[in-house]
């Protein structure tokens, strides 16, 4: 099957949206000065002190997104479990976020992060879907 002109408008803004947060994980993790300079010191703290378990929530959340970007513009049906596999991450990771600082983490982060948060999730439940829509129409092979 011809792939619908939807696909490659969705593969690749789903690509760019997934680059930021690919981005934020390298730059976080590579501790670029002009990155986490950005930060307070309070923020850097709470970057540096993730346990292991969130660090591979984020991991996961952020590179399986890529991936099925990725796998979404090469037609492949695996962009479903990358996606899923991604949603798990961005849930567990902001478990963790919730759990660790409450409400001390909006004041930390400002009013904006939840709403960016729960952005974060509404569209990786839409690509998860998309890709699941796609695969059964045969779109995706």
């Amino acid at each position: 099957m011809k792939a619908p002109w939807h696909l490659w408008v969705v593969g690749v803004l789903s690509l760019l949206w997934n680059a930021g947060g690919a981005y934020d994980w390298v730059m976080a993790h590579f501790a670029a000065d002009s990155y986490m300079g950005m930060m307070t010191e309070e923020q850097r703290a709470w970057y540096s002190d993730f346990p292991l378990w969130a660090e591979i929530f984020w991991a996961l959340g952020v590179w399986g997104a890529v991936i099925g970007s990725i796998l979404l513009l090469l037609r492949s049906g695996f962009a479903q479990l990358a996606f899923v596999l991604s949603l798990i991450g961005l849930l567990g990771n902001t478990l963790h976020s919730l759990t660790s600082m409450g409400n001390a983490l909006v004041d930390m982060m400002g009013p904006g992060s939840m709403a960016f948060t729960a952005a974060i999730i509404i569209v990786a439940l839409l690509l998860w879907f998309y890709a699941r829509a796609m695969a059964r129409k045969r779109v995706l092979r």
